[in-house]
């Protein structure tokens, strides 16, 4: 994980709201119990993914517990490696059929900041980096109405892996969306 990343996001989540954030974060193994005393987790990777048992079992009883975990393909390839194994992963986990489109209209995309269009566009889909196509839709397994695991393959974690002070150089903070994740594992 981009510790730009996380300090970018902790630093979103202070600018913008009143939620106590630790000013390190913490960066918790998928297969520690640990994870499970955390309401929201960052998942991210290029290469093939291949879960052990133990973080097969993590991860279940994460979000049936009422985790919150976002997977984001940091390649942004829906051909790559990642994409392919995340996905068989997630299968393995909670079944074949279990993710599903998230509607564009969901209470996520209205949780803090609005995003009347759904799941905000990368630069690096804008770009035609990574399979060139523009994701329009996030997919998550749910749990009731709840959102349990969002998966996405805009590349979130290139996108918000920069200093937080530059920020200030930027007309439209793209970490905002960051806040509707964290608000949404808090609150739903």
């Amino acid at each position: 994980m981009s510790l730009a990343l996380v300090a970018n996001l902790i630093d979103t989540i202070a600018r913008y709201t009143i939620l106590p954030v630790a000013p390190r974060g913490s960066i918790v193994p998928l297969g520690s119990r640990r994870i499970l005393e955390h309401p929201f987790v960052w998942f991210t990777g290029h290469f093939p993914l291949a879960f052990t048992r133990q973080e097969r079992t993590n991860l279940r009883e994460y979000v049936d517990r009422g985790g919150f975990i976002v997977i984001d393909d940091h390649n942004h390839d829906i051909d790559g490696e990642f994409h392919k194994t995340a996905l068989e992963e997630i299968a393995t986990v909670f079944g074949p059929d279990a993710l599903e489109e998230i509607p564009n209209d969901h209470p996520l995309y209205t949780k803090f900041f609005e995003f009347d269009r759904g799941p905000p566009a990368t630069s690096h889909e804008l770009n035609g980096w990574g399979d060139n196509l523009l994701h329009r839709h996030l997919y998550g397994v749910l749990r009731g109405d709840r959102i349990g695991l969002l998966y996405s393959n805009k590349d979130y974690t290139s996108e918000w892996s920069f200093g937080p002070d530059t920020k200030r150089f930027i007309a439209v903070d793209p970490t905002r969306f960051g806040v509707n994740l964290v608000v949404y594992a808090l609150t739903s």
